[in-house]
C-alpha cells in the first residue's frame, strides 16, 4: 500500500514536474502528500580565502536569501496543492540536501524528486548530482521525474527476473489497481527459453492485477533503450524496474540499466527498493 507521499522540491522546472506528478498520485490514489524543501549549506558557507585581502563574506545576506526563497518554495507548493484540492504542506529544512531528503523519506512510503535540481552541475548530464546521491543513500521507492513528464497513461514494468524486478511487480500491480492504468511487461532476456521462463514468472506475480496487461520483450539491441522505447510506444506516463538488475554489485551503485534508463527516460521512472 502506497499511503503516504513525499515530493522533494526546490523549485527548478523538473521538481514542479515532481510535484505536479505528486499530486496526481495522491489524489488518485487517497495518499497523504506532503513535501521538503531543503536549504543547502554549500550556498551560504564561507569560502576559504586562500590568503587573498577579500571583503567580507556577506554569509548573512545570502542566508536571509536562499531561506526566504525556500520558504517561497514552500508557499508555492502548498498553494498548488490547495488548487488540485489537496491538503498538504512543505517543510523547509537546511543541511546537505541528499542527507536531509533520505532522512525525511523515511517517514513516506514513497518520494518523488525532478530528475535535474538547481544545484545539478553539469546540466548536460542529464540527472541532478544531488538526485544520483539520494538514489544511491535512499532504501526506499523513489519516482525521478523529467520536466515534461506525462502525468497518465499505462505503467511499463521492466522485468529481468532479479530480486528488485519482483518488487518492482508487486509495486506495479498497486498502482495499476489504484491508478486504474494498464500495464505493459517488458521482460529483457535475448534467450527464447530464458524470455519464456520470464513472462511465466511475472504472469504470476501480476496475478492480482484488475487490469489488462500486455508484453513484449527485448531482442536486439540494449535493453535500457528498448524500455524507454516500449514506454514511448506505450504512450506510458511511468516506467517501473528494480534499482538493481541481474547483475548488482555493491549496495552503493544503481544497476546500469536502471541508472541508464533514469538519466535518459522522458518517462517519469520508479526505481523499486
Amino acid at each position: 500500500m502506497i499511503e503516504t507521499i513525499l515530493v522533494a522540491t526546490d523549485g527548478s522546472d523538473d521538481a514542479s514536474a515532481a510535484e505536479q506528478t505528486a499530486m496526481g498520485l495522491a489524489s488518485r490514489l487517497g495518499a497523504r502528500l506532503s513535501a521538503v524543501s531543503v536549504l543547502d549549506d554549500r550556498l551560504v558557507r564561507s569560502p576559504s580565502n586562500d590568503g587573498l585581502a577579500l571583503p567580507a563574506f556577506p554569509e548573512a545576506e545570502l542566508s536571509a536569501y536562499h531561506r526566504a526563497r525556500a520558504e517561497a518554495v514552500a508557499r508555492r507548493f502548498a498553494d498548488r496543492a490547495r488548487g488540485e484540492g489537496i491538503e498538504a504542506t512543505c517543510d523547509v529544512l537546511q543541511g546537505a540536501p541528499d542527507d536531509r531528503i533520505v532522512d525525511k523519506i523515511q517517514e513516506a512510503d514513497l518520494l518523488l524528486i525532478g530528475r535535474a535540481g538547481t544545484l545539478s552541475g553539469n546540466r548536460g548530464s542529464l540527472i541532478g548530482a544531488t538526485v544520483d546521491s539520494i538514489l544511491r543513500k535512499t532504501n526506499k521507492p523513489t519516482i525521478i521525474v523529467p520536466s515534461g513528464a506525462p502525468l497518465t497513461g499505462p505503467l511499463v514494468l521492466g522485468f529481468d527476473g532479479s530480486p528488485g524486478s519482483r518488487i518492482a511487480a508487486k509495486l506495479a500491480v498497486t498502482l495499476a489497481n489504484g491508478l486504474n492504468e494498464a500495464v505493459h511487461v517488458f521482460v529483457d532476456s535475448k534467450d527464447k527459453g530464458r524470455a519464456v521462463a520470464r513472462f511465466d514468472e511475472v504472469r504470476q506475480l501480476v496475478g492480482g492485477i484488475s487490469v489488462p496487461v500486455r508484453e513484449t520483450s527485448s531482442t536486439l539491441g540494449r535493453p535500457d533503450v528498448k524500455i524507454v522505447d516500449t514506454a514511448k510506444e506505450a504512450r506510458a506516463s511511468l516506467i517501473v524496474m528494480g534499482a538493481y538488475g541481474r547483475n548488482r554489485i555493491t549496495d552503493y551503485f544503481l544497476g546500469s540499466n536502471a541508472a541508464s534508463v533514469a538519466r535518459t527516460s522522458p518517462v517519469s521512472i520508479l526505481l523499486a527498493r
